[in-house]
């Protein structure tokens, strides 16, 4: 006998829906409906509330005809785990890989990421990071609109494929991360509101309606979204989550639904006797959501350091629009390399209010520094890396810096080749008004910066998705494999110097010259300086031994002498 139980509070009549028929199901306590049948392992079902038209359980683990029709049970003891033995490495020493599945490789699937591992290896990657992966409409897609939040994404390979993929990595040595979403769902097949106060009218997100984290019925809502990331982590064997957007978590309760997350994180690793880790994205410049629950805080090991990106990518673009208006200063980027947050308490020109909270004794492990991610890149118009806007020379030094930094570094699929493949936004609505209203909507954004209709991708066409699709085949030729070599070199020298993974915020000593456009910072005996300005430099060393330079950087006993867009990496004698 199978027991099927969903949460359905207020509802007069629930039935279970199974291709043998339906069966009416019990009410029990605090809105819960329950019903045992005779069924197979695996079957298709579906719920119907107070006669209406089947709907996918929210909890479904799989749903292999799309969103909108039954999901199906999943036995997960059936799946022959070959490496139990595997451990992830600490945050402290990770080098994260971000990728979309779909794009990823020329089959767009979790097999099609496995036949490129040892490309990861080679570059020295620790821990692959999936962009969304649980159910979302149509067959492509960023997944930040999904609704399955149990059910690994069909066309990606379902559930049998991405255990296959993650017990392949953990086969290889590499760590497996999954980007999840638990501030919006959909909205295309979001069902949610069928069944219960999945949602708040208290709260507002960018998309509708906040989730329901503290109002009526909140701990069936937040025991949904739990219960979801558990899953991942013990049925999927994931060894970490990163949970996208958590300012868009409204929470006003006494234990933030963050803290909740991480103490019951914690439980489950300890019960597995295997390290989970838990990433944020966040743009609150708020230093609790990564210090320890004991301190006040909420637990979370690491977050995403946007205003390292903006601060790093301003000074070599010169953007100015946008977000980067609060940015484009040496001082920001030297500010950022000592404490993660530029607007730590500061005003923000760009929020027009004060901004942000000190990270005073917080280590530079808590942060992840990155020079792109899906979202900077593909929020842009055209979805164009950062190697189509700057010269190799600049992105030569965004990567220098990056892995120089005292933060866990990231990067993003193919920018470690200088990817001539775009990312911009796609996805693959079924509902024609959706389909309409994202196309406007894309278009509206980015009139206001003097963009014009037929410029922009089109979201929904099929051939924005396929133009994202890396070309792995230009990694070895001209431009990309020096670019690829410049990271291996960049990757390897971090992993071979103790001073460039420790951390210590309050030992990165940064000087720089506004006027002149370059920086310096040390980090024990390593020195980086850096020009972006228009006149050649020239620096005071200390017996320096050149480990890497571009651009054309020139070392005597005590002087280096650095181009316009040049770097040099240093280590200095007697220190």
């Amino acid at each position: 006998m199978t027991k099927f139980r969903v949460w359905a509070p207020g509802k007069d009549q629930v039935e279970l829906v199974l291709p043998s028929g339906r069966h009416a199901m019990h009410a029990e306590f605090r809105g819960w409906w329950s019903v045992q049948v005779d069924a197979p392992k695996e079957v298709d079902y579906a719920f119907s509330l107070d006669g209406g038209p089947p709907r996918p359980d929210p909890r479904s683990p799989r749903l292999p005809n799309g969103v909108h029709a039954a999901g199906r049970t999943v036995d997960h003891r059936a799946f022959a785990w070959r490496h139990d033995g595997f451990r992830a490495p600490p945050l402290s020493s990770a080098l994260i890989y971000e990728l979309h599945v779909g794009t990823f490789s020329k089959e767009g699937t979790f097999d099609g990421v496995a036949r490129h591992l040892d490309h990861l290896l080679s570059l020295g990657v620790t821990h692959v990071e999936l962009m969304p992966v649980h159910s979302f409409p149509g067959t492509h897609g960023w997944g930040y609109d999904g609704v399955g939040l149990f059910a690994p994404h069909e066309p990606y390979g379902g559930p049998d494929g991405l255990a296959r993929l993650v017990d392949t990595c953990h086969g290889a040595g590499l760590a497996v991360l999954v980007d999840v979403v638990y501030n919006h769902l959909g909205p295309e097949g979001n069902y949610l509101w069928d069944f219960g106060p999945y949602f708040s009218k208290q709260h507002r997100t960018p998309w509708g309606e906040a989730v329901n984290l503290d109002g009526r019925g909140a701990a069936e809502v937040r025991r949904l979204f739990i219960d979801a990331a558990l899953s991942w982590l013990r049925d999927y064997r994931a060894d970490g989550l990163r949970i996208d957007a958590i300012e868009a978590l409204f929470d006003t309760s006494a234990v933030h639904f963050l803290e909740e997350l991480s103490t019951e994180v914690d439980a489950l690793q300890a019960h597995l006797g295997r390290p989970l880790q838990l990433i944020a994205e966040s743009g609150l410049n708020d230093p609790r959501v990564v210090r320890p629950r004991e301190a006040g805080g909420y637990g979370i090991d690491a977050q995403w350091s946007d205003d390292f990106h903006h601060a790093l990518h301003s000074v070599l673009t010169g953007e100015q629009s946008g977000y980067y208006s609060d940015f484009g200063r040496m001082s920001d980027l030297a500010k950022a390399l000592g404490s993660a947050f530029v607007y730590d308490g500061n005003r923000s020109k760009f929020r027009e209010r004060r901004h942000g909270r000190s990270t005073a004794g917080l280590s530079g492990h808590r942060f992840l520094g990155y020079t792109q991610t899906h979202d900077q890149v593909g929020n842009r118009a055209e979805g164009d890396r950062l190697c189509h806007i700057v010269s190799p020379a600049r992105a030569k030094i965004a990567a220098a810096v990056m892995f120089t930094s005292p933060f866990v570094p990231m990067i993003f699929a193919g920018e470690e080749w200088a990817a001539s493949s775009p990312f911009a936004f796609f996805a693959d609505f079924m509902d024609p008004a959706l389909h309409d209203a994202v196309r406007e909507g894309r278009r509206a954004e980015f009139a206001a910066f003097g963009w014009a209709p037929e410029d922009i991708p089109d979201p929904m066409s099929r051939d924005t998705f396929l133009a994202a699709k890396l070309a792995w085949d230009e990694a070895a030729v001209g431009v990309h494999a020096e670019m690829l070599e410049w990271y291996r070199r960049l990757a390897a020298l971090r992993r071979s110097t103790p001073s460039l993974t420790n951390g210590r915020l309050e030992e990165v000593d940064v000087r720089f010259a506004e006027s002149e456009r370059w920086l310096r910072y040390s980090r024990g005996a390593i020195t980086v300086v850096f020009n972006v300005g228009p006149n050649e430099i020239s620096t005071v060393l200390k017996n320096g031994e050149l480990l890497l330079e571009s651009g054309g950087v020139e070392l005597t006993k005590d002087r280096m002498t650095v181009p316009p867009d040049a770097i040099g990496i240093v280590r200095e004698g007697g220190r």
